[in-house]
This record gives structure tokens, C-alpha cells and sequence, in this order.
């Protein structure tokens, strides 16, 4: 009899550890198994803004974006610009946001490639020596959405038409012609000319650009006006910097449609044998004629060679 409880105990023990093994070595998937979590991916995007630097300049910059349509984008990067705003800590020490802070974005709106904006009242909380610069960031920034050429800027419902502590009058429609950081050099209010220039900024490792828009009575070839005062030196004031090297020779250019095509001579290279152009290089004379002839496509030719294609969008 005791060797039958004693087998029958045996049995039951070894009976519970076979199915605890298997509880072990084989869980339920719902009691025991790892949670499965789904991962979403948020992609980021580098979006050119335009904010001021310490010398009261608007610059252009860049910022990490996660809104993927124009309107979204719009939104987000006028928020960027807003000071108070929770983009603050997305933006280098280095500069400065220029909405007033607590503007509100009250509605917004893209018909074609014209972007309309209502703002708040808080935006004309501005001082006057930072009111054209205000209007200067906000075309420029929202610009650079490749889905927006123009925009029109409303306060609480009423289109803004004139600047309220300068007095001075906007065009009804707001675009890139309008110019930024402009320098006049005038003899005649005649037959004016704008020509914006994109020199460089530094920062520590940072590396950034400044629009110039010089207006003028200078009727001479704007691309030869570009590369011309790229190889200046000084140039305005000493904070303004070009690394083009003052032996480079714009021999010939071909304009194309929504193209042009720049042929230099070998001093363009930063590197002769990796023929290799300095990115700043690249990009100063690229915006230059950009913004000036509103073309999206330049290439840089040595030897009829074709050595750079700047294309940002």
C-alpha cells in the first residue's frame, strides 16, 4: 500500500512538472508572449527659414519639419517663426524669431500659389525698425514651399496694407520682389533694378546665407552683376562674407528655360584635382540667381565639362 501512494505521488509530481515545462518553454501567446508594438515612423525634412541673426539681419537657415502638404508646412514654419513658440528649442542660440510672441494664426488658406494668412492683432505688436524685416521673413520663408510663389497677409480680417509705425505701403500681393535686407544705391527713381546677392554667415560650425537686395539704377547684366560682387571684397559691411575667389572668371552662361548654365575657368575649384567646388561656393551664387532670374535649375561647367548641378526642390 505504501508503495502505491508513494508511486501514485510520484506520478502526480512528475505529471505537474511535465505540464509547468511546458507552460515554461511554450507560453500563451495572450498571458505570456511579448507585447507586439506597432513603431511609427515620423519623417523629418530640413526646411530652409528665415530668422535674424545678431547683426538685425533676416537669414536664411534651416529647420527640421515634419508636416508633409504646403498648408501644414505653412502653418508649422510660421509658428517656427513666432516667438514663445514651442520650435524655440529646434532653432540654434544664434538667432532670433520675429513674429511677436502670443500670434495667433486665426485662418490660412492656399488657392493656386497664393497663400493667404489672417493673424491675430499680437502681430502688430512689432517696433518699427523690424517691421519691414517681419514682412521680408514671412515672404521669404513661406516662399520657399515649393507650392507657394505669393501670399497676403490679413490682421484680424483686415488685409494689411500699409506698415502701422512706418507708414510704408505694401504691394497687394506679397512675393519675392519685394526684396530683403534691400540696399539702395539710387540716382534716379526711375527705371529701378533688384538684385538679391546671398553672402555667408558663420556661427561657431554653422554655416548659413544672407540675402542682400541691392536696388539700384544698374542695368548690366544680373549675372554678371552676381559673380561680380561674389568676388568683392569687403563687401557692405565686414560681417558679410563670399568665398568666391577673385580669380574666378565667368566666361560664358546660357539661359535655358527654368535653366541656366554657368561656364567658369578652373579657379571655380576648391580642389583642382578632385575638381571639387566649395558647397558655400555652390550655394551663394545658386540663391544669387535664383531669387534674381527665378530660375529652379543652375549648372556649373569647367572646360565645357559639366561639374555641379544645384537643384533644391
Amino acid at each position: 500500500m505504501l508503495k502505491k501512494s508513494a508511486l501514485r505521488r510520484i506520478m502526480v509530481s512528475t505529471l505537474a512538472l511535465i505540464i509547468v515545462s511546458i507552460l515554461y518553454f511554450f507560453p500563451q501567446e495572450n498571458e505570456l508572449s511579448p507585447i507586439k508594438q506597432e513603431v511609427e515612423y515620423i519623417s523629418v525634412d530640413a526646411t530652409p527659414i528665415y530668422l535674424i541673426n545678431p547683426d538685425n539681419y533676416v537669414v536664411r537657415t534651416n529647420i527640421a519639419t515634419t508636416s508633409t502638404d504646403p498648408l501644414s508646412l505653412a502653418k508649422e514654419l510660421i509658428t517656427s517663426l513666432t516667438k514663445g513658440s514651442q520650435k524655440k528649442e529646434y532653432i540654434s542660440s544664434h538667432f532670433t524669431q520675429i513674429i511677436p510672441e502670443n500670434t495667433k494664426i486665426l485662418d490660412i488658406s492656399l488657392d493656386e500659389d497664393l497663400l493667404k494668412v489672417d493673424f491675430s492683432k499680437e502681430l502688430l505688436n512689432i517696433s518699427k525698425d523690424n517691421e519691414e524685416k517681419l514682412i521680408e521673413s514671412l515672404i521669404y520663408t513661406l516662399t520657399e514651399i515649393k507650392e507657394i510663389e505669393k501670399i497676403m497677409i490679413f490682421v484680424e480680417g483686415t488685409k494689411l496694407e500699409t506698415l502701422p509705425k512706418s507708414n510704408i505701403k505694401l504691394p497687394n500681393i506679397l512675393d519675392r520682389n519685394y526684396g530683403i535686407n534691400k540696399v539702395y544705391d539710387i540716382t534716379s527713381l526711375k527705371d529701378l533694378t533688384k538684385t538679391t546677392i546671398y553672402y555667408i554667415g558663420k556661427f561657431e560650425d554653422l554655416v548659413y546665407y544672407v540675402p542682400v537686395t541691392k536696388i539700384d539704377n544698374n542695368h548690366n547684366d544680373k549675372i554678371e552683376i552676381i559673380i561680380d560682387e561674389l568676388k568683392s571684397s569687403p563687401i557692405y559691411e565686414t560681417n558679410l562674407m563670399s568665398y568666391l575667389a577673385s580669380s574666378v572668371e565667368l566666361e560664358s552662361y546660357e539661359e535655358l528655360e527654368n535653366q541656366i548654365i554657368l561656364s567658369f575657368n578652373n579657379a571655380i575649384f576648391d580642389d583642382f584635382n578632385a575638381q571639387n567646388i566649395l558647397e558655400e561656393v555652390k550655394y551663394s551664387i545658386s540663391l544669387s540667381i535664383g531669387d534674381t532670374l527665378h530660375v529652379d535649375e543652375i549648372i556649373f561647367k569647367v572646360n565645357d565639362e559639366i561639374i555641379e548641378t544645384f537643384k533644391e526642390n
